[in-house]
């Protein structure tokens, strides 16, 4: 019979990943609904778009408002739990998740929902990195807690793709303000196993860094301005005061960022990080593989049921490819790390990632099966990419800023996010319509639709090679999953 290790001194501790069922459940659970809640909407976004009266760029705000929030303030969060427990603020996380989930009832207008899904964000940020770290503390076995970790990534990524096909499915037979009541339950449950398999927080694993508020504001500044100057840029103009004025103080935030975070005591981000290959490099490719699956996700939830007319369901039922790789992909992804390292690895899932981009830019008006292709091609790059990378930069850090690691991996995937869905929708906008109507589109509509798709993705394979390339080329060439800590 299996028995759990408990020590006076320690934190509790598991001899295998069954025997830790319930907190690695509960922990893959709340990973799962802060990361579906990603792209849950996306499929519902025609729908709201009817209902709010929402034109393109305010459904671009619907998604991209969570994944601000949620990306600008997770290194913020992850300071907050290795300094107050790591437990304790991922419970509060999800307790605030749920109730708010549940206030999407008294919503009536688009704003309303942009501010309820950007309140959701920053609950969601107090969740996710601390539930990878903590999978670091179920296990003390090295190989347990990386097999644990790549279970994580890939709950989280299959979270994120199933978004769609499980709104979809709810769409036919619920509103679509049930896919955010749903949150509520799932998360208590996550927080009933969380209690019961986590153990507390000790004084010893936390550090006394005070928090970076500053670096925080600064931060979602530069993120949210930057973002917000490509929907201005649509709607007033790219020389209009407004959006000129947006671009400046996107790179004022961003260069006072930095200003700050290299001159105060505790940074909420030790630049001093990037000088590992590893950290820098790790980041840099997950920028550019989320850059790839937000754009794919949100342009082709729109292709699917705009141009191609489908319901919500088959909508949903049309990303199969995507989710059926991400598990089968994983063999191929763990050989090519043993065979070649993760730097020859990681370059080879960023080819599938602009080759999948430039393949939809091809094939994107020739049928849903060479889109399919394209789905496969870029789901085994983002399997590939994303849990090497993944693996490699929390493990890189020092045992007592795990959180950091965990924010730092989840930050670079929420600012690719951002910028993926801000580029698809400001694309869609100015080379197509700023209002997508209801119903059955015009062949010349549709044809205008397809024009502004292949131009999006051209572009898109382009950015997420060099990007993700990049990245790839300052990773090491070890052929594990471990990596040496930051002295």
């Amino acid at each position: 019979m299996t028995t759990t290790t408990l020590t006076p001194a320690g934190p509790r501790t598991y001899p295998s990943l069954k025997a830790a069922w319930i907190p690695l459940a509960a922990l893959c659970l709340a990973f799962f609904v802060e990361m579906v809640d990603n792209t849950l909407l996306s499929i519902a976004l025609p729908t709201i778009g009817r209902d709010l009266g929402s034109g393109t760029t305010a459904l671009q705000w619907v998604t991209g408002a969570y994944s601000l929030t949620f990306g600008g303030l997770l290194l913020t969060a992850g300071s907050i739990a290795d300094r107050f427990g790591r437990r304790r603020v991922l419970l509060v996380g999800l307790a605030v998740f749920g109730l708010l989930s549940l206030c999407v009832v008294f919503v009536s207008s688009a704003g309303e929902l942009i501010g309820l899904r950007a309140a959701l964000g920053v609950a969601a940020a107090a969740m996710a990195p601390i539930t990878n770290s903590l999978v670091f503390r179920l296990f003390d076995d090295r190989a347990l807690r990386m097999r644990a970790i790549t279970l994580m990534m890939v709950v989280g990524m299959s979270g994120f793709i199933l978004g769609p096909l499980l709104g979809g499915t709810a769409l036919a037979h619920v509103r679509w303000e049930w896919l955010l009541v749903v949150n509520a339950p799932i998360a208590l449950i996550a927080c009933i196993g969380v209690r019961l398999g986590v153990s507390a927080d000790r004084r010893e694993d936390l550090t006394d860094d005070r928090l970076d508020l500053p670096g925080a504001a600064l931060s979602i500044s530069a993120i949210g301005l930057a973002c917000w100057s490509l929907t201005s840029g649509v709607e007033h103009g790219w020389l209009s005061a407004i959006t000129l004025a947006s671009i400046l103080g996107a790179v004022v935030a961003a260069i006072a960022f930095v200003w700050h975070e290299r001159r105060t005591a505790a940074p909420m981000l030790d630049l001093g990080l990037f000088t590992s290959g590893t950290v820098r490099g790790a980041s840099i490719a997950q920028i550019g593989t989320s850059i790839a699956m937000a754009s794919v996700m949100f342009g082709l939830i729109l292709h699917f049921q705009y141009a191609y007319g489908w319901s919500p369901v088959k909508a949903g039922l049309a990303n199969l490819p995507m989710i059926v790789t991400m598990i089968a992909a994983t063999p191929f992804s763990e050989w090519l790390a043993k065979r070649f390292g993760h730097r020859i690895a990681c370059l080879v899932g960023a080819g599938f990632l602009a080759g999948s981009l430039a393949g939809l830019a091809w094939g994107i008006d020739r049928g849903y099966l060479a889109i399919a292709v394209c789905m496969v091609l870029m789901t085994i790059g983002l399997r590939t990419v994303m849990t090497i990378c993944a693996v490699a930069l929390i493990d890189a850090m020092p045992s007592n800023r795990t959180s950091i690691g965990a924010a730092l991996n989840d930050t670079a995937q929420e600012v690719g996010t951002s910028v993926g869905t801000a580029v698809v929708g400001t694309m869609i906008a100015a080379l197509v319509t700023t209002r997508l109507p209801a119903g059955v589109w015009s062949s010349d509509l549709v044809e205008s639709f397809f024009h502004g798709e292949r131009i999006t993705y051209a572009l898109l394979a382009v950015v997420v090679g060099l990007v993700a390339g990049y990245g790839a080329l300052t990773l090491t060439d070890s052929r594990s999953t471990e990596e040496h800590e930051i002295p």
